[in-house]
């Protein structure tokens, strides 16, 4: 498939609907930024050992270098998202719902940003995804069961090992470093915390820039009558305005789910916050080395819980992760029936 940039303009040019679902494509990408990729630098800010807008430039540069390598790697995280719902025969009507997917992202996660709270963009997606074709196809029909059990996988596994590989490594490190001089050892894990939260940024790129990506693809298949991206190639363009999109999203609206991550829910040190980054970071390799599609969030904020038990249960501050649970639960029926509702308009108004 073609997708080269000058391609892709005269497509918008051609079909407005496609030109819609590129700019809620890059407005989930900007959202993304707003809510999701703080998290990959949220220890790193609260601990001071980075100002917000040099974690926000260090962010972009290893989101851009997640997805460029990973793709290079194993880029079956965009083929799982593009392969998990059916919208049937008709491109027409499944890009309409596919920017109704789009839309109910954007509606749910600004929602949930308004009261600081970090939601899941992955799964706003998938439940995005989910509702539009059941929707399209007025039943469950649409719905790929062994692609969604995947994401089952990637649910649970990005928060029990966030949990588990947060305690380990924070263990660790207090067994390792018990006897080192305190003043050098802030001093190590400061310079430590800021390659910890350029590896979570990698990830960060190589998961969630995989995944609208493969949104992104799967509107201009549609807009040329086809149903798959099936040996698709990313163009090193496409990966650029990922990154910059997304960096432009975290420096408009991060500063509260910084808060939220890096400061309410623990108090952290820098040595803890250097667990919880490396933590987190090896949990998101692992699943996208398995094309597993996990949460960012849910990997990083369950790796700061796991550093926060090492110390002593009570340190996590279980109000903050309450509603942070909350939020995650609502995910799905939420931007599910969001997305249902708004694929149903869309279809009655465009179709």
């Amino acid at each position: 498939m073609d997708v080269s940039l000058t391609f892709l303009l005269n497509e918008m040019c051609k079909t407005p609907i496609l030109l819609i679902s590129v700019l809620f494509t890059l407005g989930v990408i900007f959202v993304n930024g707003w809510t999701d990729a703080p998290n990959a630098i949220a220890t790193c800010v609260t601990t001071r050992c980075l100002s917000p807008r040099k974690a926000i430039m260090m962010s972009a540069v290893f989101n851009f270098f997640g997805v460029f390598i990973m793709t290079q790697i194993n880029s079956s995280v965009a083929s799982t998202i593009s392969n998990m719902v059916d919208f049937g025969d008709s491109t027409q009507n499944a890009l309409i719902a596919l920017c109704a997917a789009l839309l109910s992202i954007v509606v749910y996660s600004v929602a949930a940003s308004h009261f600081g709270i970090p939601t899941s963009e992955s799964h706003s997606l998938i439940a995005g995804l989910s509702g539009a074709a059941m929707a399209i196809q007025h039943g469950i029909e649409g719905i790929n069961g062994q692609e969604w059990i995947k994401v089952i996988y990637g649910l649970v596994l990005s928060l029990l090992l966030g949990f588990a590989t947060g305690w380990v490594v924070c263990k660790l490190i207090t067994i390792i470093c018990r006897n080192m001089d305190r003043r050098k050892a802030n001093g190590f894990f400061g310079f430590a915390q800021i390659v910890g939260a350029a590896a979570m940024s990698f990830m960060h790129g190589a998961q969630d820039g995989q995944k609208f990506i493969g949104v992104l693809f799967l509107g201009v298949a549609f807009a040329n009558g086809q149903n798959s991206v099936s040996g698709m190639e990313i163009p090193v363009w496409l990966m650029m305005l990922c990154s910059i999109v997304m960096a432009l999203g975290t420096s408009v609206g991060g500063e509260k789910i910084i808060k939220s991550v890096g400061m309410d829910m623990v108090k952290l040190e820098r040595y803890q916050g250097f667990a919880a980054d490396l933590s987190g970071a090896l949990c998101l390799l692992y699943s996208s080395l398995l094309g597993i599609p996990v949460s960012t969030t849910h990997t990083k904020t369950s790796a700061i819980m796991g550093v926060g038990a090492v110390k002593r249960i009570s340190a996590i501050n279980f109000g903050v992760v309450r509603d942070m649970m909350l939020t995650w639960i609502f995910t799905f029926p939420g931007c599910g029936l969001i997305s249902f509702a708004m694929a149903k308009l869309f279809m009655y108004l465009f179709g």
